[in-house]
């Protein structure tokens, strides 16, 4: 009943998965039963078990034959629960800046060493930025990614951005993390971040960060200009719009300690 056409990857992913299906019917069962059930060798079950123990997402009592899920798979499920949850808000602040000044709003986050865009509300103008939900882009050279990395220590910044490639897209593009860390100092004052033709040329992005009920920097809302529209003395004007965004969408969140 083990052999199967597949992949062994995608057969190890399929074990795995019927495994945690099996755990989350049964407050705890022993591998014999759990091998039984699935028909897979108990070997096979145990070697499965013992990297789900390893990896947080089984506990076993002591060095009985019985096994249990944790609440991590909770955590994770309750995390995407959370971006559900974070992008009907952020849906309803957007609308309304783009309401008001009728360009490209995006909701994005950190994922890995770039950021994500999770969100976003075109502008009815032909000439906006081309991207799309899904769509990645370097932290170092996006306003997005400049504010959330704000939030973070020194230390971490440059941990997560060790293995990262600078590549210089326009001249403007900060070419190496001490450029990037000197520049975060001021987005930490001025709770904004910007992105001046650094990712693509004459286009401009202003964004601001949304809070966790914890306080923690979980995603920033941004909109972009092609430099032609961007009015320099209108920029107040357009951080306000994005500060309310965040602070409404925070709040919301339960956090209630916007810095603006």
């Amino acid at each position: 009943m083990e052999k199967s056409t597949q992949p062994e990857a995608v057969s190890s992913v399929l074990k795995v998965f019927n495994i945690l299906s099996a755990l989350s019917d049964r407050k705890e069962i022993g591998v014999s039963e759990l091998s039984q059930n699935l028909m897979m060798s108990k070997a096979t079950t145990y070697r499965f078990l013992q990297t789900m123990k390893t990896l947080g997402y089984v506990e076993q009592e002591g060095e009985a034959d019985k096994y249990a899920l944790t609440l991590k798979l909770f955590e994770l499920g309750s995390k995407a629960l959370d971006h559900v949850d974070l992008i009907d808000l952020a849906h309803t602040e957007m609308t309304k800046i783009c309401h008001i000044i009728n360009e490209t709003a995006h909701l994005g986050a950190i994922d890995e060493k770039s950021i994500i865009y999770l969100h976003k509300i075109d502008s009815s103008y032909h000439l906006r930025m081309h991207s799309r939900v899904g769509r990645r882009n370097p932290l170092y050279s996006t306003a997005i990614g400049k504010v959330l990395m704000s939030h973070m220590t020194e230390d971490e910044v440059r941990e997560l951005l060790a293995d990262v490639e600078f590549k210089k897209h326009t001249e403007r593009t900060h070419e190496t993390v001490e450029q990037l860390i000197e520049e975060l100092q001021l987005v930490r004052e001025q709770h904004y971040g910007e992105d001046n033709q650094e990712q693509e040329p004459g286009l401009r992005c202003i964004a601001v960060p949304i809070f966790d009920r914890f306080g923690a920097a979980i995603a920033a809302i941004s909109v972009s200009f092609p430099t032609i529209r961007f009015d320099e003395d209108k920029k107040q004007e357009y951080i306000a719009l994005l500060h309310t965004a965040g602070r409404n969408v925070s709040e919301h969140l339960g956090y209630h300690s916007y810095p603006v």
